[in-house]
């Protein structure tokens, strides 16, 4: 009868460790060898892979930081774990919520959805870039001003997001609701809500959210 596959994988890497094991008590110099491939196969039979970092440039709000990264690591946990920028928040780490939302090169982007290899001198702005507690960006003080948020986590987003919008708005982009593709679109409720669409407030402060970027919208640019 013919032994499943899985047993004769595992009954010979069994028989290539035992033979690299003798090879190193009998000849003292391939010891490192047997060592290192004892350590590949470990890591082999638990499904795992070794680091490969990377050198890499982001210009973070106005300043570079230069990293040494593990290619697997998405742009959001770049900022959150290598550069300590946490007020932009991991939420669902599947692009669905927004809460991650950032502008890269002036664009907005769910961080959690992209690799921070994959923009090595990109411009990054997150939530901590846009303004202070002393010197408020103005989306965020309409945001204050018209309650826009309650348990605040995904503010952060919604933020970036609002203010990437409005200037998506002012190039003329078109929305999946603009009624004429070839006009710039208006700011109305339903421009705003189609937009921030992809920023999903748990609390449900959708309302005073769409206030507040109406409000921005209105000032000059």
């Amino acid at each position: 009868m013919t032994e499943p596959n899985h047993i004769n994988a595992g009954r010979r890497g069994l028989l290539i460790a035992g033979a690299l094991s003798a090879t190193a008590v009998a000849v003292p110099g391939v010891a490192g060898a047997a060592e290192a491939a004892n350590t590949a196969t470990a890591a082999g039979q638990a499904g795992q892979a070794p680091p490969v970092l990377m050198k890499v440039s982001l210009d973070i709000n106005g300043q570079r930081h230069s990293l040494d990264i593990d290619t697997r690591t998405s742009l959001l946990d770049a900022l959150r774990e290598q550069l300590h920028l946490t007020g932009t928040k991991k939420g669902c780490d599947h692009g669905q919520c927004g809460a991650c939302t950032v502008m890269l090169d002036g664009q907005r982007i769910n961080s959690c959805l992209t690799l921070a290899v994959m923009h090595d001198g990109a411009k990054v702005t997150t939530i901590e870039g846009l303004g202070t507690p002393e010197k408020l960006h103005p989306m965020q003080a309409a945001f204050i001003a018209h309650d826009g948020f309650q348990c605040g986590y995904c503010t952060p987003g919604q933020i970036c997001s609002a203010v990437a919008a409005l200037g998506e708005i002012r190039q003329g982009i078109p929305s999946h609701v603009s009624a004429d593709l070839n006009a710039r679109p208006q700011v109305t409720p339903e421009e705003l809500r189609e937009r921030m669409s992809g920023n999903i407030c748990r609390c449900g402060a959708y309302s005073n959210i769409i206030e507040a970027i109406t409000e921005v919208a209105g000032r000059p640019a």
